[in-house]
């Protein structure tokens, strides 16, 4: 038996790049082990079995072994069920891959960050509005990471109220706006906008707009000096604000 063996792991690629003459080195979210690093030994060959199945945005289940960083890809069967990302779902789709690269660490296992993930790659392929998609990743995937508190409840312990509004920032409970001073790292929420966002409702555009700007508060925060990979895909993903 190989040492360190896993078998038939739910996983996605979220990068892939040319390893020696015939392999690929694979950055690849599994459910249950985190973001692992895996090589794909002749993945490259024309007459690989592994051509065409190691895609990015297509579940799969794994197999692999070993017990260093780079682990060895032994199997990888493509699930189905996904239609491949075209157009700007792609780029949204290249978006959700850069976050979770350089919010997550190696081997920290993050199970509902996994299933954020694939419900928005799922969004993304059906179609519909590509902002509420992004907007429900990026609360899910601060929320699993543990980041997010909760928004339904205010700094007092009492209920949040939709018709009142709310001082939100990273680390901070809301806590109910009178007018004071709002600081930078602060944005005064609707109630009922928080109350939706917490149902995972992002179907009012009003909704939607707060989302934006509280994750961007949550996510500045969280990548600090780290910027995106492109300027356009972050003018891409700054054009669905809405």
């Amino acid at each position: 038996m190989n040492p360190g063996r896993i078998d038939r792991q739910p996983a996605y690629v979220l990068h892939a790049q040319p390893y020696r003459e015939t392999s690929l080195l694979l950055d690849v979210l599994t459910r249950d082990h985190g973001r692992i690093t895996l090589v794909a030994r002749g993945a490259r060959r024309p007459r690989s079995d592994l051509r065409g199945v190691l895609l990015p945005f297509q579940p799969l289940r794994l197999a692999w072994f070993g017990k260093n960083e780079v682990r060895t890809l032994h199997t990888a069967d493509w699930q189905g069920g996904v239609p491949q990302l075209a157009g700007l779902p792609l780029v949204c789709g290249f978006y959700l891959n850069e976050l979770l690269i350089k919010l997550t660490a190696r081997d920290d296992p993050h199970p509902e960050a996994f299933a954020v993930y694939a419900e928005a790659v799922r969004g993304l392929a059906a179609g519909g509005s590509l902002s509420s998609v992004l907007r429900r990743f990026e609360l899910g995937l601060v929320r699993a990471l543990g980041y997010a508190p909760p928004f339904d409840v205010d700094a007092a312990g009492r209920s949040v109220e939709p018709d009142a509004a709310y001082l939100c920032g990273p680390e901070q409970v809301p806590q109910r706006w009178h007018g004071e001073p709002v600081q930078a790292t602060q944005q005064v929420i609707e109630g009922r906008a928080l109350l939706a966002m917490v149902g995972g409702d992002f179907t009012e555009l009003s909704t939607r707009r707060a989302a934006r700007s509280l994750m961007r508060l949550f996510l500045g925060q969280l990548l600090g000096a780290q910027a995106l990979a492109t300027r356009e895909l972050l003018q891409s993903i700054s054009a669905l604000g809405d």
